[in-house]
């Protein structure tokens, strides 16, 4: 069974995205709110209905329902709004993410977590200190969505599939992530050779800009790519694919950093975030991308203490 923890857009879209994939027969969506979990559900059970789909949706207000979990993913938490950055959102969200964590450790205590509430990275680093879990087990969903926005970006340029295009994005999720054209690949051959600097600078710009733009253009932020991007972990944790994704995880000592969660490429299978990918960075390279890791540490000094306890 895979569980839901927020019942909103992103929470949602991926139950949607985890049904239409039949990435497991069972999904549980929890929620604070009475009625919402179970009406979405409802719905959803529909679709699955009108498609053929072999999956049964549960709706709870209850967490207690979320026994039996192989995967929880954590979706709950304020959303920014037009004009904020992910990164404000840090002091009020961690309690709500130190509170959801108390009650996956008591319910879900053999389960792989998954976390995007923003900023991720931040947010993820509180759950695994309230869950005390292996840190293969604790995952923060952000890579990747960079990853496949620098590829749509650079796609529309060249005039290929996105799906041709293997991307990097290191660091931060947030207004400091580093995008690396440089590191990233078309079948054997940099993303560089392909690109003009002009070129690669706008879509590094756009990559940053994009959960921005999207929040500007209608209001409320991203959903539809983080419940792809959710599903696509989700399918090779179940499955044990081996494949590599990008993912905000826990170093100790990978890349000669410690105690922080940032974006990098790992390898998923049944255990969780089995391994992490060192790239060969050059020296520029390197100090871009300590400078995101470092963004992501003093925005870790905004979290009250009581909630990495």
């Amino acid at each position: 069974m895979i569980t839901i923890i927020g019942a909103g857009r992103v929470g949602a879209s991926t139950a949607y995205s985890l049904l239409m994939n039949e990435v497991d027969t069972e999904i549980t969506l929890i929620d604070i709110v009475q009625g919402l979990p179970q009406g979405e559900a409802l719905d959803l059970n529909h679709a699955a209905a009108i498609l053929g789909k072999s999956v049964t949706v549960k709706g709870s207000n209850d967490y207690k329902d979320m026994e039996g979990s192989d995967i929880v993913i954590i979706t709950a938490g304020l959303a920014r709004k037009p004009g904020m950055t992910r990164e404000q959102l840090a002091a009020q969200n961690a309690e709500i993410v130190a509170g959801i964590a108390d009650q996956v450790r008591k319910y879900a205590p053999n389960s792989i977590v998954m976390l995007t509430t923003n900023p991720s990275d931040v947010m993820v680093y509180v759950l695994y200190k309230r869950l005390k879990f292996p840190r293969e087990r604790v995952i923060g969903f952000s890579g990747a969505l960079d990853t496949r926005r620098l590829a749509y970006y650079a796609s529309q340029i060249i005039g290929i599939s996105p799906s041709a295009i293997i991307p990097v994005v290191l660091g931060q999720h947030g207004e400091n992530m580093y995008p690396v054209p440089e590191a990233s690949m078309v079948y054997g051959k940099p993303l560089s050779e392909f690109l003009t600097k002009e070129q690669m600078d706008e879509i590094v710009k756009k990559t940053i800009q994009a959960g921005a733009d999207i929040t500007n253009l209608r209001k409320f932020s991203s959903n539809w790519g983080p419940g792809a991007g959710l599903t696509i972990m989700a399918d090779a944790i179940k499955k044990d694919r081996k494949t590599v994704i990008e993912a905000s995880v826990y170093l100790d000592g990978e890349y000669g950093v410690k105690d922080v969660f940032v974006e990098v490429p790992v390898v998923f299978g049944k255990r969780g975030a089995e391994k992490v990918i060192e790239l060969n960075l050059n020296a520029e390279q390197r100090r871009k991308f300590m400078e995101s890791v470092e963004a992501v540490k003093n925005n870790l000094k905004t979290v009250p203490p009581q909630y990495l306890q």
